[in-house]
């Protein structure tokens, strides 16, 4: 019972877990704002973008188009709504972290310099 107990407090398995579920709610929060965004292109366009019956040459790609284009403007909705505003956000209040060298590092950099210049 110990081994299943130290299986269920390791760090990773609630980390993994949490993040499932902050993906889960996250990707309903995605899925309506773009539903937003597809009801504005909607009213802008007159109809919501629908290939479904689309089939040039008989082939029914129609289906295929709309899921691509459902596909892009979600990645457009994440990229530009989440990904860059986090960046941004990232950037400006996240110090970046010095490098810090150890010093057995700082030691080879000086042997491989020293092999450098002696071979020169």
């Amino acid at each position: 019972m110990k081994g299943f107990k130290d299986f269920l407090m390791r760090g990773n398995l609630v980390e993994i877990a949490v993040g499932l579920i902050m993906a889960t709610s996250f990707g309903a929060v995605v899925a309506s704002f773009t539903s937003l965004l597809l009801a504005a292109i909607a009213k802008v366009i007159g109809a919501n973008p629908n290939f479904d019956d689309f089939k040039p040459a008989g082939l029914p790609v129609g289906a295929f188009v709309t899921a691509v284009v459902a596909f892009l403007i979600l990645a457009f909705v994440v990229y530009f709504f989440v990904v860059k505003p986090y960046t941004a956000m990232r950037q400006r209040f996240v110090a970046a972290e010095e490098e810090t060298t150890d010093e057995s590092v700082e030691l080879l950099r000086e042997i491989r310099d020293f092999l450098r210049a002696g071979r020169a």
